[in-house]
């Protein structure tokens, strides 16, 4: 009765708002949806987050938004709520979600089970026990599963900065896939917070969407990053110096390479920022003056991306930001629109790849450790770059910290090959770069053993002659 009485009770509320008809677009099924910009006469409930959590019961889906936005206060009331009224079969959907995700708790099994696009280091274990699914998927993507109404959520978890006059809110550091969520879930839950930053794009919403608001204020999760140790420096020197060029657009992610390259870019002028993912480092790019935009064919003179995290530092700096524009993960991560890009520079890096050119980003064996990410969709985009000086770039230290090679004969078993051979282009170790565009695999191999740590190259050589029945060559 309480299920029959909740959907009558939502069809009566959101109506108007989300026709069950669909229609065809572009040859696919999309059903009408939400437009989160347009205010409607209606306000949000201002509750105690254990009044707002109340309306999820068991077998509900619940999207969760994730990265520095993660609701966690949400979440903490939703996992009490689960545990102390036995709800079962409730299903998260999120992104990696950052903070310490109680649901996941192996006591906590019957009644939560978790579903990542994208694994963070906290549901790892959960995932790997089998306690937790994944979605294998291309970034860009996912919001298509939401528009088409493959996931169709109960409730949305979201978290958003305070009202302006107007009443409009902005999910700030995270749109991703939040956009697509919200504008068809049945169910808005807000965390409202003063330390959310407004930001510009696809980041607004407002309030009227929302069903039950939270207020409730922290500072977003502080990811402060180590100084790149002496070979990671090295490979930023070789990528800014040899790869990067004045006026190129750069997808680039957060970590020690990553910070190293971008320390190493202080003599370049004009670069622009079409990215995944902003941090601390790209900020001290950006004011340092490196970052112009104005070569950019879309968005000139805006850098864009559409995640945020790291310290406080980017978090300021996006806030109220005209220079920063936040997109929909769809749209950042589109091949096609990375390709319009000028120069356009993607730089990854990988778990491991062989010596033919795959690459293993995702897992350890058969371990899955992240996911597929948003690589192969930079990786295309710069590869297919319509003014043809696009470059994709794949960086790794030649060793683990155990002193194996990350160059191997053969992918570990169960590793995931996450580029494949075909798109394998630029590849940079410490002891140089190889280009395997348009190699032989002996070619390849041949190039790869050179960028690979003196130690094993010999080994690596013996087991090329093996796997390929002939010695490596640089000729075709």
């Amino acid at each position: 009765m309480f299920g029959l009485n909740f959907r009558r009770n939502l069809e009566s509320t959101f109506g108007k708002i989300l026709p069950t008809k669909p229609f065809n677009m572009c040859g696919l099924r999309y059903i009408s949806i939400r437009e989160p910009l347009q205010p409607l006469k209606r306000c949000p409930k201002w509750v105690c987050v254990e009044d707002a959590i109340k309306i999820i019961n068991s077998e509900h889906l619940v999207f969760i938004q994730g990265g520095a936005a993660t609701p966690n206060e949400l979440i903490r009331a939703m996992t009490e709520h689960g545990v102390c009224n036995n709800l079962r079969g409730v299903r998260l959907i999120h992104m990696g979600l950052e903070g310490d995700a109680p649901f996941s708790s192996p006591e906590f099994e019957k009644h939560f089970r978790s579903v990542s696009f994208y694994i963070g280091a906290n549901l790892r274990e959960a995932v790997n026990e089998g306690r937790a699914d994944y979605i294998p998927i291309f970034l860009h993507e996912v919001p298509k599963l939401f528009y088409e109404r493959r996931i169709f959520p109960d409730v949305a978890l979201i978290h958003v900065s305070v009202p302006d006059a107007r009443g409009f809110c902005s999910l700030g550091v995270s749109v991703d896939c939040t956009r697509a969520a919200i504008s068809t879930a049945k169910v808005i839950i807000a965390q409202v917070n003063e330390h959310m930053p407004r930001s510009f794009g696809d980041t607004v919403i407002h309030s009227s969407h929302i069903d039950w608001a939270v207020k409730y204020d922290c500072p977003l999760p502080c990811v402060a990053s180590t100084p790149p140790n002496e070979i990671e420096q090295e490979i930023g020197k070789i990528i800014a110096q040899r790869l990067v060029d004045d006026g190129a657009t750069l997808q680039i992610g957060i970590g020690n390479i990553p910070d190293a390259v971008l320390c190493s870019l202080g003599n370049h002028k004009d670069l622009g920022v079409h990215t995944e993912i902003l941090g601390d480092t790209m900020v001290d790019l950006a004011e340092r003056g490196n970052v112009s935009n104005k070569m950019k064919i879309k968005h000139r003179g805006r850098m864009v991306s559409s995640l945020a995290i790291g310290t406080k530092r980017v978090y300021d700096f996006l806030h109220n930001n005209p220079f920063v524009e936040m997109r929909a993960i769809n749209y950042v991560n589109d091949p096609r629109i990375i390709s319009q890009q000028p120069k356009m520079t993607a730089i990854n890096s990988c778990i491991e790849m062989d010596i033919t050119g795959q690459i293993c980003s995702d897992s350890l064996g058969c371990k899955l450790y992240s996911g597929f990410g948003g690589q192969l969709d930079f990786i295309q985009g710069a590869a297919m770059a319509q003014d043809g000086r696009g470059k994709a770039i794949i960086a790794f230290p030649s060793v683990t910290s155990k002193g194996e090679s990350k160059i191997q004969p053969i992918i570990k078993l169960g590793g995931g090959i996450v580029v494949t051979r075909a798109h394998a282009h630029y590849i940079v170790t410490e002891h140089g770069i190889a280009n395997l565009f348009g190699k032989t695999l002996r070619q390849r191999a041949n190039a790869l053993i050179q960028i690979a740590h003196p130690d094993h190259r010999e080994c690596l050589e013996k087991a090329a002659f093996e796997r390929l029945k002939s010695n490596p060559t640089k000729y075709l």
